[in-house]
């Protein structure tokens, strides 16, 4: 379990303090803030936290804490209602699949700069940024399964079986990732790098939380979900050639070698029995489902964006760095 994070503005600064005071204590009032920015998704993430390991000396009962949950909701509108102002919405799942199956070329994307200007450090940054996404990787789409039915429920377990090692807590992806990152000579703790990832990845992150912890949202998050799936093995395959040349540990390739696979099956079951048969029971899901689609391409869209463009930049795409990372 980790401390609590370093505020990265006002909001956060109040929220970070009021968590070490007993639940109940005054907690702070939302402003209006950059939906994207800093201050406001670190502010989700910390609360989002608190449903998953929590803080070291943060009482768990904070987690229920009515103000708190207050506090969220007005944050989780103002992030939401970009999100949905930000993508152009619609109801035709089909065609949002079928674009998720377009094939890329080759120099696109982050993967494509690595493959042509990859260093080591690069790639351990790009490790570091999707640590936090990966200690929880299956964690928010657990919270989707008591809200579906039949076929999509059984088939969403059948897929979370496989993020969770099959029953095999050493083979939990989770785990991978962690053995992974102790492979890049990264520290693999759980959020050890929360500080200095910065907004675009704690956004998307949010988002996955936002998404499973609200029922009225599981379309979205199936949306998401399939989104994940679909896009993954292409990419992991990518990535299995660039760490066997930037970082040849085996843990490294291990990783992403084991996503090839899987989500290559995931990606015929996601769409198949999870989203049409969704759609066979709750046709009124569509627009949910497009919508956590194209949401989950906005944020993933707005990382790359952050991060090639500090790379072009000759910068550190992680915040406020004094040396590369690397050893914890």
């Amino acid at each position: 379990m980790r401390t609590l994070p370093i505020p990265r503005g006002e909001l956060s600064a109040d929220l970070v303090e009021t968590l070490t005071r007993p639940p109940g204590s005054a907690v702070p009032t939302a402003p209006t803030l950059d939906p994207y920015g800093e201050d406001l998704v670190l502010s989700l993430h910390t609360c989002y936290e608190l449903h998953y390991q929590g803080f070291a000396g943060v009482d768990e009962n904070w987690e229920w804490d009515p103000e708190l949950l207050r506090l969220r909701r007005d944050l989780e509108h103002q992030f939401l209602d970009a999100l949905r102002g930000d993508v152009p919405g619609g109801d035709d799942v089909q065609a949002e699949l079928d674009r998720l199956l377009e094939p890329t070329t080759g120099t696109d994307g982050i993967a494509g700069f690595l493959a042509e200007h990859g260093t080591p450090d690069r790639l351990r940054e790009y490790f570091t940024h999707r640590s936090i996404y990966h200690h929880i990787e299956a964690d928010p789409y657990a919270w989707v399964i008591p809200r579906l039915r039949g076929q999509p429920k059984a088939s969403l377990v059948a897929v979370e079986f496989d993020e969770y090692g099959g029953g095999r807590g050493e083979r939990v992806h989770a785990q991978l990732y962690a053995d992974l990152l102790a492979g890049a000579d990264l520290d693999p703790s759980y959020l050890h790098y929360l500080d200095v990832v910065p907004a675009p990845m704690l956004a998307l992150v949010d988002m996955m939380s936002l998404f499973g912890l609200h029922r009225n949202l599981r379309g979205a998050l199936v949306g998401h979900f399939a989104d994940v799936e679909i896009t993954s093995s292409p990419a992991s395959r990518r990535l299995v050639d660039l760490t066997t040349t930037l970082l040849p540990h085996p843990a490294c390739a291990h990783f992403y070698a084991e996503h090839v696979e899987a989500d290559a099956v995931h990606e015929q079951v996601l769409r198949r029995d999870v989203v049409a048969g969704l759609l066979s029971t709750e046709p009124d899901q569509a627009a949910a489902i497009v919508f956590g689609i194209q949401a989950t391409n906005l944020l993933e869209d707005r990382f790359a964006e952050h991060v090639l463009t500090r790379w072009h930049n000759g910068r550190s795409s992680l915040r406020e760095l004094s040396a590369p990372v690397g050893s914890g």
